[in-house]
């Protein structure tokens, strides 16, 4: 049972929004069916990760759509039916990093086939590559990051128009995780100062521009000078996840989604509508992820049905 109440705190009624799906879980790779039948019905809700009530979102006054994953296969029909309604934009995370990091995701083959079926049914517009978060451990030092990158570089060159890498953000969470790992792999983990991760970036930048990509960041307050623009030292751009102008190439006429306010990047304004703790990729770096058994046991007690993501089992 999910003690919940099902009555939503509020009901959003605003003008129409990027739906983002979901920087907090993998819907595509694990709750394909639950999307469905939340698009079939209009709306759903989004649980608080912080308590209180849930928020009704109606799907129907979305702009377009931009969903994250790194395993997409089970979510090609719900693409294809999507594409006639609405524009989207599918991130999919490629790093090829040792198991030890990621336990079960799908092998680097597999990953960048599925890239290339993506951009082939749906185009290049439609689909970005990320290569994030970047990691700095024993088992993938620099050199590591620049051979494997080059070499996705090289076998996304014709299928993909940019690559989105981040800085990994060391949550309190993150290193426990990563500190059990290591001590179960023998493997060490650091998180270096900014001039390591600079020129780092400066040169993944320059090997992605050799292969015709553009490489923007997220995350880039740590990177940027005073008086200067983004970027602008070591060839790196900001990026925009939740992107309307790409989202208006996919669909062929301008969108309606605003910058945000108050921003700390280039993205435009959007909704969340995944939940934390649901993801089983096992990434040990995640911090979306507090307890993979939590996820685990959630996804195995999913209900397709329910109208939000998330919750406890009792």
């Amino acid at each position: 049972m999910r003690r919940r109440k099902s009555v939503p705190e509020t009901v959003e009624r605003r003008s129409p929004v990027i739906i983002s799906a979901s920087y907090r879980t993998d819907i595509p790779a694990f709750y394909p069916a639950w999307f469905r039948a939340r698009l079939d019905a209009g709306w759903c809700d989004v649980l608080n990760p912080y308590g209180g009530l849930p928020v009704r979102v109606d799907l129907t006054q979305s702009d377009g759509f931009v969903f994250w994953t790194r395993n997409a296969e089970p979510f090609l029909d719900v693409l294809h039916a999507l594409r006639p309604r609405w524009p989207f934009v599918v991130h999919y995370t490629v790093t090829g990093y040792p198991r030890p990091l990621e336990t079960s995701v799908m092998p680097v083959d597999r990953s960048l086939a599925m890239v290339r079926t993506l951009t082939r049914a749906f185009g290049r517009r439609a689909v970005v590559w990320r290569y994030d978060p970047i990691m700095f451990t024993s088992l993938i030092p620099p050199e590591w990051h620049l051979r494997t990158f080059d070499q996705l570089c090289h076998a996304l060159r014709d299928e993909v128009d940019e690559v989105v890498v981040s800085m990994a953000h060391i949550y309190r969470k993150t290193a426990r995780h990563l500190a059990a790992a290591g001590k179960r792999y023998d493997f060490t983990w650091e998180d270096p100062d900014a001039a390591v991760k600079r020129e780092l970036l400066g040169r993944m930048a320059a090997c992605a521009s050799d292969h015709g990509l553009r490489l923007s960041l997220c995350g880039k307050t740590v990177f940027q000078e005073p008086g200067q623009d983004f970027g602008q030292d070591f060839g790196v751009m900001e990026a925009r996840c939740i992107d309307a102008g790409r989202l208006a190439d996919v669909a062929g006429r301008p969108l309606t989604a605003k910058a945000k306010p108050h921003r700390a990047c280039g993205c435009h304004q959007s909704r969340d509508i995944g939940a934390y703790d649901t993801c089983v990729h096992g990434c040990t770096y995640c911090y979306a992820v507090d307890s993979r058994a939590r996820a685990k046991a959630y996804l195995a007690n999913h209900t397709p049905t329910l109208p939000f993501l998330g919750g406890s089992h009792d």
